[in-house]
């Protein structure tokens, strides 16, 4: 039996991983006083005197696609603040401001204002301000549409989260995703099409569409309130790159995921029938756990009652960080570097 990989259906996470290191090498100016880029991870840390703006971009990918066919577009816009303010956060900054990018193979009006129905929902539930945004109508690029956006926050230098910090004996508490959130859907889709499935196929009591179109969930409340409680030592947002996006934190230590979060059925269903391999789903996909927190032992218990009681996701303790390099997921026998 053919078993599905993200290379094949056309994303190649190591040919990503190589485009951007040969845009940043090919970067050469910096600016240098207020403006200068002083670091980050998930978001870029810009010197802003005594604070810090941190900025970054993400957009909705081919979840787009499966909109379309359900021509549902109310939600797409919560998905595209969320994969923004979600990464701001990582940084320990509070998102403050976004701006959006529409661009159409025609200009539909009627599309737009269910998409600005989710941003506006998005902005409210991160608590962010859409202050201004751009549309194209690019009739021979775009088949369709792409949305994306771009995000700022801010920060007391004292307090920004580079994960640094991290050492051996911390723990790993992690947050329940919403489902796939908007990570891996060229490969979901690729395995629809070839397995013959619709998005109208019953999984538990919803249709494939729905789950497919479930938001990403946001975690700015839960982690602000962290952040002024609790000494947080890093913060990963598990999108593209799955599990291995924790080493984008620290490459000096071991992550050790020894009882992971249940991913939902989604996940398995995907998993059977591309017959897609435990190592490539954990790299593609979030397989339920959508943010990663990382603090000291000593404030384990405190940080997990401060996000039960201002999260709506699921909270547990999902590992522990040791000696030496890369994620392991213990359960699946599993080794990333």
């Amino acid at each position: 039996m053919e078993k599905f990989t993200y290379a094949m259906s056309g994303v190649d996470i190591s040919l990503e991983e190589k485009a951007v290191e040969g845009i940043l090498s090919a970067i050469r100016f910096r600016r240098k006083g207020i403006g200068e880029h002083i670091g980050g991870h998930y978001a870029g840390l810009i010197n802003f005197g005594e604070h810090v703006l941190a900025f970054c971009i993400d957009g909705v990918g081919s979840k787009i696609m499966v909109a379309n066919e359900m021509r549902k577009w109310d939600t797409i816009g919560i998905d595209c603040i969320a994969m923004n303010v979600n990464d701001c956060i990582c940084v320990g900054a509070e998102p403050i401001a976004f701006v959006d990018y529409l661009a159409m193979e025609r200009m539909d009006p009627r599309i737009a204002k269910e998409i600005g129905k989710g941003l506006s929902r998005g902005a409210e539930m991160a608590n962010i301000s859409i202050v201004g945004g751009e549309t194209a109508t690019l009739p021979d690029m775009i088949r369709g549409m792409d949305l994306a956006g771009a995000c700022i926050g801010y920060a007391e230098k004292s307090k920004i989260v580079l994960g640094d910090k991290i050492t051996e004996g911390d723990v790993i508490i992690g947050l329940g995703s919403s489902g796939l959130h908007s990570n891996g859907y060229t490969l979901v889709r690729k395995i629809l099409k070839e397995k013959g499935f619709s998005y109208s196929h019953k999984l538990g009591n919803k249709s494939l569409g729905d789950i497919l179109l479930t938001p990403t969930r946001i975690y700015v409340k839960e982690i602000l309130e962290l952040l002024g409680n609790i000494d947080v030592h890093g913060l990963a947002h598990i999108t593209g790159g799955g599990i291995k996006n924790l080493m984008r934190l620290n490459k000096k230590v071991k992550f050790v995921i020894s009882d992971p979060m249940e991913p939902q059925p989604i996940f398995y269903f995907i998993q059977k029938e591309g017959k897609v391999e435990w190592k490539e789903m954990f790299q593609t996909f979030n397989m339920g756990m959508g943010l990663a927190v990382i603090v000291p032992r000593d404030e384990k218990d405190d940080a997990i009652s401060i996000l039960e009681k201002n999260s709506e996701a699921e909270v547990k303790e999902v590992g522990y960080v040791d000696k030496g390099r890369g994620v392991d997921v213990k359960k699946f026998k599993l080794h990333y570097e």
